[in-house]
């Protein structure tokens, strides 16, 4: 009986001592040592990265990015782009340590700790990864970090397998670390790896930008960052300034206060001297520009980004933020540099800001701009297109108006972008400012000369804005020796609006619903109107000068249709401003107490004069391209294909001149159908009778297309394609379910009469067969919208080519600031 009450002892200990862990220093003999912020071992023998866990429950930095990336704007996966980053630390279970992410959305700023865990407690934290202990040593723990850093991070794989390209996963066989991006440092560590993902139906998007694009192969950092110390003062968020914010619950907030409490997110920035007027930063904001970007592109980004010296020198600093190229041992995505990426991509697209923002204060600590190489190239097909430059005696050099109208949008863009790494949002409202912001987009500001050529000096402008200035002291002024911090910032935004500066920002900008009557994409000047007849006047006149001066010699005439789309739609930007004036609605950011007007619609003469404008641009004098044209663009020969660059056609591989009319007549008449701007006009109309109303709006558009005098030829046939565009888009609106009842109501009444109009026209004229034949359709059309109340069948026009002169219409997943 003794043997058998020893023998559990006997299993107990020997259980215990084969559970024991080996040491750490057993463990990684053969190992390499790197130490920093956390110590980690390489063992290349089996392409291990072992790491030292030595403090638990201690809050860390975890960001992850990617390296190597696809080439592709469509899909996103852009070199040295930003992913993820969140707070996160390491807690040891048992056997196990897991990578806890807290909640930061949800806190109680309290002394009492009970307080703070039922607030812990009620909202769920997510745990990213559980590590098995594979060694210990005086409190010190180590495990192997490989799996975590060949994982999908991010999330590669989601976006190679969108639409019906199938699934993407990775390959472990094919993967790897990267020695060459793995580096420790006192205060971040760093890793990379390569991963290689593969999949069995790649989309059209992935075949263009891979050598075989079954398998995809990218490189994936994550960084792992000491997180900044409790010297930074957060500063409030005023929906005023212009900034983005991080928002939180606070819990311990009084009954009766705001429990959302909002801050700016900005980078750490005081004066060696408070009390001084102007002083120097304890250290400045230093950005780095990617050492792969070229002359003359190079100094152009070099002197863009320069440009917001500026506006810290308006808040009172001296050399506070500079721009200096990245040195060549530094690594891109090493936290401590903020960075400007020039990016290759196999389209052009959009540019985007983004940050390495501290979740629990809003302080900035990495800026990081991608700035797509294929913008420059566009600005430069654009101001070809303006100047048909090509001719025998134009020869340039160093002269060369279209690379310094390039060269221009260049450095406004990087300015453009690095501010949002600064903090700040857009500001779509600048331009009818004088261009008080270079957070707004610009367009290119095209003079008529005398003799009617086009200019194209003063294109893009240089320089901080006003509005910038403004913003920036907002920020970053050093409010230390404040005696009043909050009086202070109010100062700031009081003379903002004392000097009438308008910001106005993304929501209430972008197409096609927007209605703010100042805040336009990609335009210039106060009155859009007066500009949108500007714009068109500059459209006729080039389109008159086109030719196959356009091109250089040499170069394929089909190549013409590359250079002509911008300019034949060149209006499509100024058609966007002035549509926001018709059920247009003037408003801003106000707070109680600070005396900006209230919400108020745009007056009813405006309205009027911005439909009249938008009609023109439905003319088929305006939609007919000149006969000289059409007859220089031939079909493509072998080796030049057709893109999304390029105008949809009906008459392939011929060039569609009367597509082109088809596309910019659906770009004028998507936005005047809205819905949301359809039922702002009912609202206005209802309130005051003699506002312009959606009926009334409804038949002027009709006296401009269906009801105008008929034309013939080729301007006939524009008429007609005019006027099917017109008539899809009510039957659009009217079918909408997301519309108002009033809405659908008005519509569904003018398409009856439209209905009963083309049934006594077609009776009482003799039409041409163009002409019955349009008619015909019409009314066949609204015959069987009546009876089944939608379009049998749809007939949708024909959407323009990517735009936006510099981008696409639709950003990829990340915003331009995030952007």
């Amino acid at each position: 009986m003794k043997r058998l009450a020893v023998l559990p002892i006997l299993l107990i200990l020997c259980t215990t001592l084969f559970a024991q862990h080996p040491s750490i220093r057993e463990k990684t003999q053969g190992f390499t040592q790197n130490e920093g912020f956390f110590t980690y071992y390489w063992d290349e023998v089996e392409g291990k990265i072992w790491l030292k866990i030595d403090h638990f429950n201690h809050e860390f930095l975890y960001v992850n990015s990617l390296t190597a990336g696809l080439g592709s704007n469509d899909i996103g996966l852009d070199r040295n782009q930003l992913g993820d980053n969140r707070v996160v630390y390491f807690e040891r279970r048992g056997p196990k340590v897991l990578m806890v992410q807290p909640n930061y959305s949800y806190r109680a700023s309290t002394d009492n700790s009970q307080e703070r865990k039922s607030v812990r407690d009620a909202f769920a934290r997510s745990i990213l990864w559980g590590f098995e202990i594979a060694a210990e040593q005086n409190g010190a723990v180590l495990v192997d970090l490989t799996d975590f850093l060949l994982r999908d991070a991010h999330h590669a794989g989601r976006r190679l397998g969108a639409g019906d390209a199938g699934s993407f996963s990775i390959d472990k066989s094919r993967s790897a670390i990267y020695p060459e991006g793995t580096l420790n440092f006192p205060k971040n560590t760093e890793f990379e790896a390569t991963l290689t993902f593969t999949g069995d139906k790649p989309g059209q998007e992935v075949r263009s930008v891979t050598p075989t694009p079954q398998a995809v192969t990218l490189r994936q950092h994550h960084s792992f960052v000491e997180l900044p110390d409790d010297d930074f003062r957060p500063r409030p968020f005023d929906p005023r300034a212009g900034y983005f914010s991080i928002r939180y619950q606070d819990y311990s907030t009084p009954i009766g206060s705001p429990l959302s409490k909002r801050f700016i997110t900005r980078h750490r920035l005081r004066k060696k001297n408070p009390s001084a007027r102007i002083s120097e930063p304890v250290e400045p904001i230093t950005y780095y520009l990617d050492p792969g970007t070229p002359e003359p592109v190079r100094g152009a980004l070099l002197d863009g980004a320069r440009w917001w010296n500026q506006a810290f020198e308006a808040a009172g600093y001296q050399n506070a933020f500079r721009v200096e190229m990245l040195p060549d041992s530094a690594h891109p995505m090493d936290v401590r540099y903020n960075m400007i990426n020039w990016v290759h991509r196999s389209t052009r697209g959009w540019s985007y800001g983004t940050s390495v923002v501290d979740p629990r204060t809003g302080e900035i600590i990495k800026g990081h701009v991608l700035l797509g190489s294929l913008r420059v190239r566009q600005d430069y097909l654009i101001a070809e297109g303006l100047l048909a430059p090509y001719r025998e005696s134009a020869l340039y050099g160093d002269d060369n108006p279209m690379l310094e109208m390039a060269l221009a949008r260049i450095r406004q863009l990087s300015a453009h972008e690095v501010g949002h790494t600064l903090g700040l949002a857009h500001n779509f409202a600048a331009s009818t400012n004088s261009r008080a912001s270079v957070m707004d987009y610009p367009a290119p500001r095209v003079s008529i000369g005398a003799d009617s050529t086009l200019q194209l000096e003063g294109a893009y402008d240089t320089g901080i804005g006003e509005w910038d200035r403004a913003a920036i002291t907002y920020g970053y002024a050093d409010l230390s020796s404040a005696p009043a911090p909050a009086d202070t910032l109010n100062r700031i935004i009081s003379s903002v609006l004392d000097r009438g500066l308008a910001f106005i920002s993304d929501a209430d900008a972008r197409p096609p619903g927007g209605a703010h009557p100042q805040s336009h994409l990609w335009d210039n000047g106060e009155d859009a109107v007066e500009q949108l007849d500007h714009i068109m006047e500059v459209r006729t006149i080039a389109l008159k000068n086109f030719s196959e001066s356009t091109v250089q010699t040499g170069t394929p005439m089909a190549k013409l249709e590359d250079v002509l789309v911008p300019i034949y739609l060149f209006h499509r930007y100024q058609i966007q401003a002035a549509a926001k004036l018709v059920g247009g609605l003037h408003y801003s950011y106000n707070v109680r107490g600070d005396g900006q007007p209230h919400p108020v619609p745009v007056a009813d003469s405006v309205q009027r004069n911005a439909l009249g404008a938008l009609m023109g641009t439905l003319s088929p004098q305006t939609l007919t391209l000149p006969a000289h044209i059409i007859e220089l663009i031939p079909p493509r020969p072998p080796g030049y294909y057709n893109s999304r660059e390029l105008f949809n056609s009906h008459t392939d591989p011929a060039f569609d001149p009367m597509g082109a009319a088809e596309t910019a007549a659906h770009m004028t008449a998507e936005l005047i159908f809205n819905r949301s701007r359809a039922a702002r006009l009912v609202d206005f109309k209802a309130r005051d009778i003699n506002n312009l109303g959606l009926g009334e709006m409804l038949d002027t558009l009709m006296v401009h297309t269906w009801q105008a005098p008929p034309r013939e030829g080729y301007q006939g046939s524009i008429q007609n394609i005019v006027n099917h565009v017109v008539l899809y888009h009510m039957m659009q609106l009217a079918s909408n379910k997301n519309a108002s009842s009033q809405v659908r109501a008005i519509m569904n009444l003018k398409l009856e009469a439209l209905r009963e109009w083309i049934k006594n026209e077609a009776a009482e004229e003799a039409p041409t067969e163009q002409r019955a034949a349009s008619l015909l359709y019409g009314y066949r059309m609204l015959e069987q919208f009546k009876e089944e109340g939608k379009i049998l069948p749809p007939t949708r026009p024909m959407p323009p080519p990517p735009g936006s002169p510099i981008g696409n219409d639709s950003p990829p997943f990340l915003q331009c600031h995030f952007h």
